[in-house]
């Protein structure tokens, strides 16, 4: 339970981040490297959203 706790909290962290990222791109003009960011987080949160899954099923199976 303890691992399921943390990865919703990671996740949790993650979205407060992408939300500030996003929040602070600009109308027009949106850098390569400022994408970059936006990007990175959402594979970051979808990976731990996975593994969240996994270990859910995995604890249900048993």
């Amino acid at each position: 339970m303890e691992k399921e706790e943390e990865l919703k909290k990671e996740i949790q962290d993650l979205e407060e981040k992408l939300k500030d990222r996003e929040a602070s791109l600009p109308a027009h003009s949106v850098r390569p490297q400022q994408m970059l960011a936006v990007e990175e987080l959402e594979i970051a949160i979808e990976e731990k959203k996975k593994e969240l899954e996994t270990l859910i099923k995995d604890k249900t199976d048993i």
